[in-house]
């Protein structure tokens, strides 16, 4: 969802990207502030079982991901290493936000159940990220599928917040094994897609 809407976001958070720039923050160092905001968010409050709280506080930092990019395209500072310091940064915000449910369910969420299923959520969404990476680092494509960051990010935030707020757990619990099924899914298609290009390739190359 973020990245369907980043146009609109973005001219959203201009101004206060521009007064950071104006101040000298760095593109890099909102990217720091900003998975350091989510994880704390994630690791502090849902243990507790302060869901709507954690939910907040992530909120206030998740739109980092677009502030920083923004600043880094308007400064002329966009690097190889700042695209690998973000996408790095992201992981370990989505693994913070699906660990902090793991905590939570091991605590007084007391689940068996929805805290393995939290860590498959965790898992899996770091699996999608890792094909897309090692199949771009071989020459190929593996992006797309149906539950990309952004949706996984999005779905899980909102129904963990209106879980806590409306105190119905059901809201939570459905998400889970809904992200669960459709990263599995996401996985596979991108494994498929892989295995496509790989097919194609050699008979391209195999000409006269």
């Amino acid at each position: 969802m973020l990245e369907r809407f980043r146009a609109f976001w973005t001219g959203v958070f201009t101004p206060i990207g521009n007064l950071l720039l104006r101040l000298g923050v760095s593109p890099d160092a909102v990217t720091l502030v900003g998975t350091l905001g989510v994880s704390a968010g994630a690791l502090i409050f849902f243990p507790q079982g302060e869901l709507l709280i954690g939910v907040l506080v992530i909120s206030a930092f998740v739109f980092s991901d677009i502030i920083d990019g923004y600043m880094a395209r308007a400064s002329g500072r966009t690097s190889a290493f700042g695209a690998f310091f973000d996408s790095t940064m992201d992981r370990i915000g989505d693994g913070a936000i699906f660990g902090g449910l793991v905590l939570f369910y091991a605590g007084p969420g007391d689940s068996q159940v929805y805290l393995a299923l939290s860590l498959y959520c965790l898992v899996a969404g770091s699996l999608t990220s890792y094909a897309r990476a090692r199949a771009e680092s071989l020459g190929m494509q593996a992006k797309g599928g149906i539950a990309e960051r952004s949706d996984r990010l999005v779905s899980i935030l909102l129904m963990t917040g209106l879980s806590g707020m409306l105190d119905l757990p059901i809201l939570m619990e459905v998400t889970l094994w809904a992200l669960a099924v459709a990263s599995t899914i996401t996985v596979a298609q991108r494994i498929l897609m892989v295995r496509k290009q790989s097919v194609v390739a050699p008979e391209q190359t195999s000409g006269p």
